[in-house]
């Protein structure tokens, strides 16, 4: 289930591109958008905005520890880490940590940290966003493309 998350995750990460029209291949050309296998894939994933972003993050017992703030996308374009919200309060956050994508699991639509409790989270270094870059790197600073 958990890489059924992170594929779920990375579809939906391809932000706004939804179309679901088909291009001709121009020699020479690439089209703006995306495929229909591609369009299909994203209708398949999950929207971060509405089935991730601000939803509860619970343990194995069914206690909640947290709220999903963010989600981090790695320059090579993978879904890397979840910024939970640990101690929120009116929706301000007071304590955000990072927990690897990996270690999430969605079991009957919910988010789940097995083992996790609040005190264990709190305890975790608090996320910085400042130590985060503010915008992406261009594709021609990666050395596959």
């Amino acid at each position: 289930m958990k890489s059924k998350l992170v594929a779920l995750l990375v579809a939906s990460s391809a932000l706004g591109l939804t179309s679901t029209a088909s291009f001709a291949q121009v020699a020479g050309a690439q089209p703006l958008g995306v495929s229909v296998e591609v369009s299909t894939a994203i209708i398949d994933g999950w929207s971060v905005k509405k089935s991730v972003l601000n939803k509860p993050v619970i343990n194995d017992q069914g206690q909640k520890v947290g709220v999903i703030h963010d989600i981090i996308v790695a320059p090579d374009k993978s879904v890397s880490f979840a910024i939970i919200a640990a101690n929120q309060f009116l929706g301000v956050s007071h304590h955000d940590v990072a927990i690897p994508i990996e270690q999430l699991d969605v079991k009957d639509g919910k988010f789940v940290l097995a083992g996790a409790t609040k005190d264990a989270i709190k305890a975790l270094p608090e996320f910085q966003y400042n130590k985060v870059k503010a915008a992406p790197i261009p594709r021609a600073a990666f050395e596959h493309h």
